[in-house]
């Protein structure tokens, strides 16, 4: 019948109805802010009469845009993050490249300190500055008990600073007999060596002296016909174990 086909299940809806769903669905998206929010930021859709659709579908189509934009923000936010994260790994990168640097510097500065003071310590010197020998090693004569000179005498008049030739430690210091004032030193070496007829000590048993550090003053104690310094290197603190300090000097580095 046609009464029947008129109100069927798939009768497509009238104009009225159709503009009611589009006014509700419009009214719906103003009252959630949906509608009012975008078209602020759509204007031309706003102010557009001429198209008929002006409900559901367009909302739709401004949620779309929306979207776009929010992921558009997300990337940017992502990116904004990644690359602090860079920006801070390469800050820490730099920092510890700075502090690696630093103290490879710094090493290289111990290590310049240790090797200058090392070669301080082994550098030799001679007892008497701007001094001569006057009396040379195995020198005879009835003056020496063992018949010859059994170290070199240095020019010095009464009061002259007497020097360790190097590093080591006073093993003796006084009275020595026929040497008067007398100071022995063991060497860093092993070996030792002997500053005869001072006028005056200036260190004591079990100290440690460096190259060039003043020990005494030079005199004319002991048995002598006058003041100078009479010195020896010796392969023990006993007497008998000279041997020839010209050579010893030599050998490290100190012409006399």
């Amino acid at each position: 019948m046609a009464y029947t086909c008129a109100t069927g299940k798939h009768r497509r809806p009238s104009r009225m109805k159709r503009a009611t769903t589009k006014a509700v669905g419009a009214a719906a998206l103003t009252t959630t802010g949906v509608f009012g929010a975008l078209s602020a930021s759509a204007p031309a859709f706003a102010a557009d009469n001429s198209v008929e659709q002006t409900g559901f579908t367009q909302a739709i189509e401004i949620g779309d845009t929306v979207a776009e934009q929010i992921d558009a923000q997300a990337a940017a936010q992502q990116q904004a993050a990644q690359e602090a994260a860079a920006q801070k790994k390469a800050e820490a990168l730099a920092k510890q490249r700075a502090e690696e640097a630093a103290k490879k510097e710094r090493e290289a500065k111990e290590r310049a300190a240790r090797e200058a003071e090392r070669k301080r310590l082994n550098t030799f010197v001679a007892p008497v500055s701007n001094s001569y020998v006057s009396t040379g090693y195995k020198s005879g004569g009835a003056v020496w008990s063992s018949g010859s000179h059994t170290g070199i005498d240095f020019h010095a008049s009464s009061g002259t600073a007497v020097h360790a030739v190097g590093s080591g430690t006073v093993v003796e210091a006084g009275w020595g007999g026929s040497y008067g004032n007398n100071i022995v030193i063991k060497m860093h070496d092993g070996t030792y060596t002997q500053y005869g007829h001072l006028s005056s000590i200036g260190v004591s048993v079990g100290q440690t002296v460096t190259p060039g550090q003043q020990i005494g003053l030079s005199g004319a104690t002991g048995n002598v016909t006058g003041p100078h310094l009479h010195f020896e290197a010796r392969t023990s603190p006993e007497y008998g174990s000279d041997i020839d300090p010209v050579a010893y000097l030599r050998s490290h580095g100190v012409n006399v």
